[in-house]
C-alpha cells in the first residue's frame, strides 16, 4: 500500500503537517453532522485526485500528482453544508482542481485558491443547497457518529449563528461558537480547534503568522469603527470573527503559500485587505458570509503587492548605491 502511494503521489512534509489538524477538525465534524461527512470527503477526494492525475500525469507528462490535492479536498469539503448533494459537490471540486489549478500549469503555478474556485462555482450556480440546506448539530454522545446525518433545520432565519445575527439580530451563546455544536458549514463550527490549529502551523512554520494577524487587525480594526458607529449589520469584533467561516479561512486558506503574497510587508498587506474586504461584504453585501470571496480578491493582489513591495526595496538600494 506505501509504495502504490508513493508510486502516485510526491512527497510534501508541509502538506502532511497541514495534514493533521485538518484530520482532527474532520473528526470533530462528523461528531457534529454524521458520517454524511466523510462520505462527501471521499467523493470529493477521488474526483480531485482524477482529475490531477489526467492533467499532471496525462497532460503535462509529470511524474506523480501533489500531496496538496488532499489538502485541498479537505478544505473544499469543510466548506459545505453537510446536506449539499453529492453530484454538486463532485462538481464543484472538479471545476476547483481543473480551472483553479490545472490550466494554471499545475501545482505551484495557481494564481487563486482551487478550493474557493470550486466553492464560488457552486455557490453561484447552486445557491439554494449552499444557503437554506442547513443541518442540526449533534448534542451529547454518540452524537453524529450514531448517524449518517442529523435532521435538516426548518427554522431558516436563524438555522447557523451568522443567520441569526443577520436576519433576527439574535447573538448566539460565545460558548457554544467556541466549541462548535452549532450549525454550518462542516469545519467552520469549533473555533477551538482552529485557533488550536493555528498555533501549531504557526509553531511548525507551515503558515505565515504575518497573514492571519493582518486579516484579525484588519477585520478588528474596521469592524470595531462600524460597530461604534451603530451599524447594526456589523457586531463587536470578537462575536464577528466567531461567526461564519472566519477563522477556517484565515488559518488554512488565506494562508495558502502558492496563491498568497510572499514578501513579508506584502504577506501583512494582502491579510488586512481579507479583513477589510470581510467586513464590508458581510455588513453591506446580500451574502451573509463573505470570506471566500475577501480571499479571492487577495489572491488577485497578491502578485501585484508583492510586485510593488520588491520594486520599491529594489529602487530604495539603486538609490543608497548612488548616494
Amino acid at each position: 500500500m506505501k509504495n502504490l502511494y508513493e508510486k502516485y503521489f510526491t512527497k510534501q512534509k508541509m502538506m502532511r503537517t497541514v495534514l493533521i489538524p485538518l484530520i482532527i477538525i474532520s473528526l470533530f465534524s462528523i461528531y457534529n453532522f454524521g458520517w454524511r461527512v466523510l462520505a462527501l470527503l471521499l467523493l470529493n477526494l477521488f474526483v480531485a485526485m482524477v482529475i490531477e492525475y489526467l492533467c499532471e500525469v496525462k497532460l503535462y507528462k509529470r511524474k506523480k500528482i501533489s500531496e496538496a490535492v488532499i489538502i485541498t479536498s479537505i478544505l473544499y469539503t469543510m466548506t459545505l453544508p453537510v446536506s449539499l448533494p453529492f453530484w454538486i459537490s463532485a462538481v464543484g471540486i472538479a471545476f476547483g482542481i481543473f480551472f483553479g489549478k490545472m490550466v494554471f500549469g499545475g501545482f505551484g503555478k495557481n494564481i487563486f485558491n482551487p478550493a474557493l474556485v470550486g466553492r464560488v462555482f457552486i455557490y453561484i450556480n447552486f445557491p439554494n443547497p449552499l444557503t437554506i440546506a442547513w443541518n442540526e448539530a449533534a448534542k451529547g454522545l454518540p452524537g453524529g457518529f450514531g448517524a449518517f446525518t442529523l435532521p435538516h433545520i426548518d427554522a431558516l432565519s436563524t438555522a447557523t449563528p451568522m443567520l441569526a445575527f443577520r436576519n433576527e439580530g439574535v447573538l448566539t451563546n460565545i460558548s457554544d461558537l467556541l466549541i462548535g455544536n452549532v450549525s454550518g458549514a462542516i469545519g467552520e463550527t469549533s473555533k477551538v480547534l482552529i485557533i488550536l490549529a493555528a498555533i501549531y502551523l504557526i509553531y511548525k512554520k507551515v503558515a505565515s503568522w504575518q497573514i492571519m494577524a493582518g486579516s484579525v487587525l484588519g477585520f478588528s480594526v474596521l469592524s470595531g469603527i462600524l460597530n461604534l458607529m451603530g451599524v447594526e449589520t456589523i457586531p463587536n469584533p470578537i462575536y464577528g470573527m466567531l461567526l461564519g467561516g472566519f477563522l477556517l479561512g484565515t488559518v488554512f486558506m488565506a494562508t495558502d503559500p502558492i496563491s498568497a503574497a510572499k514578501t513579508v510587508p506584502g504577506k501583512w498587506i494582502y491579510g488586512l485587505i481579507i479583513g477589510i474586504v470581510t467586513v464590508i461584504i458581510r455588513g453591506f453585501a446580500l451574502f451573509s458570509g463573505g470570506m471566500m470571496f475577501a480571499i479571492l480578491m487577495g489572491n488577485t493582489f497578491a502578485p501585484i503587492i508583492d510586485y510593488v513591495v520588491r520594486q520599491r526595496k529594489a529602487n530604495k538600494k539603486s538609490k543608497e548605491a548612488v548616494v
